[in-house]
C-alpha cells in the first residue's frame, strides 16, 4: 500500500545538529520558472476555489479542467527532481517552502506549534475576519489555554462525544425533515441537490452548537459566510468589526441561554465547574471556528453519499452496520465514518496545510530559515498513485490500518498537536446524518458517473444531484 522505503527513513524530532545555518547550508531551491509553475498549477487553483469559503463557479471550472490532477502531477515532478526536500520556492520578498517527503509531513505536524507554528501569517490575516482569538492562530500560553478549552468542549479524545445522546434527536429530526422536503418537491420529487442538503445540515449544526431555538437562524449562517468571504482575501480586505462583533454577540447569547442538548450549554457547564482556564470571551471566540469547520464537513458527507451510490457493495455493508447498531443511543457506524474520511482524502477540503517556522530548522539536506511559510499540499500525498495502490479508488478499509497512517501522511484533519479537535464530533454527526438518509431511501447519483477504480481528482459538491426513492 505504501512505498517500501517509507518507514526506513522516518525522521521524528529535530535530530540534526550540525551547527549549520540557512545561509551556510541552505535547502534546495526551485528555479524561478519552477516556482512559477508551482504557484500557477498548485497554489492558484487552491486559492481561486476559495481557501475559507468555496466559490462554486471556480470549483466547477477546476473540476472541468482537471486542475487538481495537474497540481498533483506538478508536485510529483518536483519530488522526482529534488528528492526529499523540503524545497524552497523563489518567491520575491517571501520565504516559502513546499514539502515533498512523507516523513517531513509527519515531522512538521508533530513539531507544531514549535518550531512549526500553526499561526501562519496568511492564515492569521484570513481568520481574523471572524475569529481573531481562535486557538489555531494564537501563540504561546494563549494558544495552549485556548487549545485546551477546545479539546475539552469538543471532547476530542473520544469518538463518541459525551453529549452524543443529546445530539441524536436533532440528527434524526433534521434528516427526516430533509427527506420529507425532497419527497414533497413538486418540480422534482425525490431529487436531492446540494442547496437542500446544506440547509438541512446547518439546521442540524445550529441546533447542536447553539440550541434548538437557533434551528432556523440563517442570519447567523449568512453573517458567517459574509465574513468568511472577506477572509478569502486575507489582508487585502479590511475587517468588518461590526459584523464580527455581531457574530460573537449572538454566540454569547446562546451560551447564556444554555439550551439543553447544545454545545453552548456544555460550555456553560464546563465554565461553571471551573474546568477551563479560559474566559467566557475566549470560549465564545472559539465557536466561529466550529461553525466554519462544519461547512466542509457538510461537503465531505455529501460527497460521501456519492461514493456510496457508486459502490453498492459498500452501501449494503453500511446499511448492515446501521441495522446492527439500531438500538445504540449514539451509533459508532465505522464504515460511514471511514466513508467521510475517504471523501476527505480523495477530495481534501483543506488541501493546503500551512505552518510557519519560529526559528531556523535543520533537515537532512539543509536548514530552513526562520519565518518560512511551509506548504503541505495534502492531495499530493493523498492521491499519489506512485506510492499508494489505493490512491484513486474508494478504500475505506485503510482507516482500519493504523500502520498505513503512521507510515504515510493521510491527514484529512491535519495531524500532531494541531490536529482538528472537533474531528470525532464531525465524524459522529456526519455518519449518523448520512445513516438516516441511506437507511430510509435508495440513492442514485444522477449528475455524475463515477468510475470506481479511477475516481476524479475533484468532485464538485455544488453540482452533485441524487434521486432518492423509498426502499
Amino acid at each position: 500500500m505504501t512505498h517500501p522505503n517509507t518507514a526506513s527513513h522516518r525522521v521524528v524530532g529535530s535530530v540534526y545538529s550540525t551547527g549549520q545555518s540557512a545561509v551556510t547550508n541552505p535547502l534546495p531551491k526551485a528555479t524561478a520558472a519552477e516556482t512559477a509553475q508551482v504557484l500557477a498549477e498548485v497554489e492558484f487553483p487552491t486559492i481561486a476555489k476559495g481557501p475559507i469559503v468555496r466559490r462554486p463557479k471556480v470549483v466547477a471550472a477546476v473540476e472541468r479542467l482537471g486542475l487538481e490532477a495537474r497540481a498533483v502531477t506538478r508536485m510529483q515532478t518536483m519530488a522526482e527532481k529534488y528528492g526529499r526536500g523540503p524545497l524552497m520556492l523563489a518567491v520575491p520578498g517571501q520565504k516559502m517552502a513546499t514539502v515533498l517527503d512523507p516523513d517531513h509531513v509527519h515531522r512538521i505536524l508533530e513539531e507544531s506549534p514549535e518550531p512549526f507554528a500553526t499561526a501562519e501569517t496568511l492564515k492569521r490575516h484570513a481568520l481574523k475576519h471572524f475569529e481573531p482569538k481562535v486557538s489555531l492562530i494564537s501563540e504561546g500560553s494563549e494558544r495552549a489555554r485556548r487549545r485546551d478549552a477546545n479539546e475539552k468542549l469538543l471532547d476530542h479524545n473520544h469518538p463518541i462525544h459525551r453529549m452524543a445522546e443529546q445530539f441524536m434527536p436533532a440528527v434524526r429530526e433534521e434528516a427526516a425533515a430533509l427527506l420529507e422536503e425532497v419527497a414533497d418537491n413538486d418540480d422534482a420529487a425525490g431529487q436531492l441537490n446540494y442547496d437542500a442538503y446544506f440547509n438541512a445540515w446547518f439546521r442540524l449544526v445550529n441546533r447542536v452548537v447553539l440550541g434548538d431555538s437557533y434551528r432556523d437562524d440563517m442570519e447567523l449562517v449568512e453573517l458567517m459566510e459574509t465574513q468568511r468571504k472577506r477572509g478569502n482575501f486575507a489582508f487585502l480586505r479590511p475587517v468588518n468589526t461590526e459584523d464580527r462583533a455581531e457574530i460573537l454577540e449572538r454566540i454569547s447569547q446562546a451560551v447564556d441561554k444554555a439550551e439543553p442538548g447544545s454545545l453552548a450549554a456544555f460550555m456553560k457547564q464546563i465554565e461553571a465547574a471551573g474546568d477551563t482556564e479560559t474566559s467566557r470571551d475566549e470560549n465564545v471566540q472559539q465557536v466561529p471556528q466550529w461553525l466554519f469547520a462544519f461547512d466542509p464537513a457538510g461537503m465531505a458527507s455529501y460527497r460521501g453519499l456519492a461514493l456510496l451510490a457508486a459502490h453498492q457493495d459498500r452501501l449494503d455493508a453500511a446499511r448492515y452496520q446501521i441495522a446492527e447498531e439500531a438500538q445504540a443511543e449514539a451509533p459508532m457506524l465505522p464504515l460511514l465514518r471511514a466513508t467521510v474520511l475517504e471523501s476527505l482524502r480523495l477530495w481534501a477540503t483543506t488541501p493546503m496545510i500551512l505552518r510557519e517556522t519560529t526559528r531556523e530548522v535543520e533537515f537532512e539536506h539543509g536548514v530552513m530559515p526562520a519565518g518560512t511559510t511551509v506548504l503541505i499540499f495534502a492531495p499530493f500525498f493523498h492521491r499519489d498513485e506512485k506510492n499508494l495502490d489505493f490512491a484513486h479508488r474508494f478504500a475505506p478499509e485503510v482507516w482500519d490500518h493504523q500502520r498505513t497512517r503512521e507510515e504515510w501522511p493521510l491527514v484529512p484533519f491535519s495531524g500532531g498537536p494541531g490536529i482538528c479537535p472537533g474531528r470525532h464530533l464531525v465524524l459522529l454527526l456526519t455518519s449518523n446524518f448520512m445513516a438516516e438518509i441511506v437507511r430510509q431511501r435508495s440513492i442514485e447519483l444522477t449528475s455524475h458517473e463515477l468510475e470506481p477504480g479511477n475516481l476524479p481528482a475533484l468532485l464538485d459538491n455544488f453540482s452533485l444531484e441524487f434521486q432518492l426513492s423509498p426502499r
